[in-house]
């Protein structure tokens, strides 16, 4: 059987409320091919707490949500298509306040 691929993921900018005010998670993932469109709704099935509709729109993260990529924006790097290697440190960083 293969290795967990190991991963962080983090969230901030008001995002980290979603996930019970959880700002850091060290996931280890089963199986192969993980890309982060498949990533999404495994976070959305084992992480999110409240209000998906915040996080996920249609098959992406929704507009306002910026992610990252080990510190890179991830459109440099294919978006969903970008296929998740061992220690990625994955990032949404949510650009929507209230007010």
């Amino acid at each position: 059987m293969a290795e967990a691929l190991a991963i962080t993921l983090e969230f901030s900018g008001g995002a980290e409320l979603l996930f019970d005010k959880v700002k850091k998670h060290e996931v280890a993932l089963q199986g192969d091919d993980w890309t982060i469109g498949k990533l999404l709704f495994w976070i959305k099935d084992n992480l999110l707490k409240e209000r998906p509709e915040l996080f996920i729109q249609g098959r992406t993260v929704r507009p306002g949500i910026l992610v990252l990529v080990n510190d890179a924006d991830w459109e440099l790097m294919g978006e969903l298509e970008y296929k998740l290697e061992k220690n990625d440190c994955i990032t949404f960083i949510s650009t929507l306040h209230g007010g």
